[in-house]
């Protein structure tokens, strides 16, 4: 998997911590940088732990399912992607609080998709450190901005950013299903 690829995976993970954030910058209403940088931290740490996490749980039933690996890989973006296409339907429904007590839910949410990607990361040629450092860099730098551009912009951009991110993914999965059938080559 090369640096491209990884960044389009960065980004299109971090539409559902970039739509949450958008919400929590429309509850704060004006802009409070602490609030935005928390925010932000929460996202792409979790971000950014949830592939590990999903990479090394990966490695360990590598083995017993190498056969249909890139089934497995296509499926999971797939789902992943439809998933967030789905939500983007939803309504942004956020109150404006930061403490750890509704951090914790909103990060672990917005990274469970993550956590699946890094299971697919198990099963392909890639850098697992260099992966989620751009994954949790991305994810930052956008709930960080998205946070601010919510107390300007209102909700116009959070679900074509959840729907960009979903079609994203699934032709990340589509791409790398070709790939392991010898379809094409990238």
């Amino acid at each position: 998997m090369d640096i491209l690829e990884l960044i389009l995976i960065g980004f299109s993970l971090a539409m559902d911590a970039f739509s949450v954030a958008l919400c929590k910058g429309l509850t704060i209403k004006t802009r409070e940088y602490k609030k935005s940088l928390i925010i932000a931290l929460y996202f792409g740490i979790f971000q950014s732990i949830m592939p590990l996490i999903g990479y090394f749980l990966g490695k360990n039933f590598q083995n017993i399912i190498v056969n249909i690996d890139h089934y497995i890989v296509f499926f999971l973006l797939l789902i992943i992607g439809t998933n967030m296409i789905i939500e983007s339907k939803e309504s942004c429904d956020i109150d404006n609080k930061i403490n750890f007590k509704i951090m914790l839910p909103l990060a672990l949410a917005t990274s469970v998709d993550a956590l699946a990607v890094g299971i697919g990361f198990a099963f392909l040629k890639v850098n697992i450190y260099i992966s989620i450092a751009i994954i949790g860099i991305i994810t930052f730098i956008l709930s960080y901005l998205s946070v601010n551009i919510g107390c300007v912009f209102g909700n116009k951009l959070e679900k074509k950013s959840q729907i960009a991110g979903g079609i994203i993914l699934i032709l990340l999965g589509i791409k790398i299903l070709l790939e392991h059938l010898n379809v094409i080559n990238f």
